[in-house]
């Protein structure tokens, strides 16, 4: 099963959102079939068959996000991003910003989908393979 290190490994490499797809190509062929990246203090769990999950600690100080998300500026800022405009500190500030608590990645369907911090989803959309 793949580490927190290998997975350290992996994202490193990822500068903007223009780089996300070759990410998770790496880390599907690492074992990982889903994860969940939270917002407020950056820790993220990867999760592989056999219910293993790996956890990545903190990488920041805890930020505030909103109570209400606003899908419009998400939307914005999330597009930027996607095109290198924005490094990740600067997406997740905008996400707290939005109200975004987190989102999930499934490997599988190739899909991410933001949550608020009510679990709602705001937003699903397909990974570019």
């Amino acid at each position: 099963m793949f580490s927190a290190d290998q997975i350290k490994t992996a994202h490193s490499k990822v500068k903007s959102g223009a780089d996300f797809p070759n990410y998770i190509k790496e880390i599907k062929s690492l074992g990982v079939t889903h994860y969940e990246a939270f917002v407020q203090d950056g820790h993220i769990d990867y999760h592989g068959a056999n219910n293993y999950t790996a956890s990545v600690p903190e990488k920041y100080e805890s930020l505030q996000i909103a109570n209400i998300a606003n899908l419009s500026a998400f939307k914005i800022g999330l597009i930027d991003h996607q095109h290198g405009k924005t490094d990740y500190l600067t997406f997740i500030k905008m996400c707290a910003e939005c109200g975004i608590e987190k989102w999930e990645i499934s490997i599988d369907k190739m899909t991410c989908t933001y949550y608020d911090k009510a679990g709602n989803e705001i937003l699903v959309e397909q990974i570019p393979s």
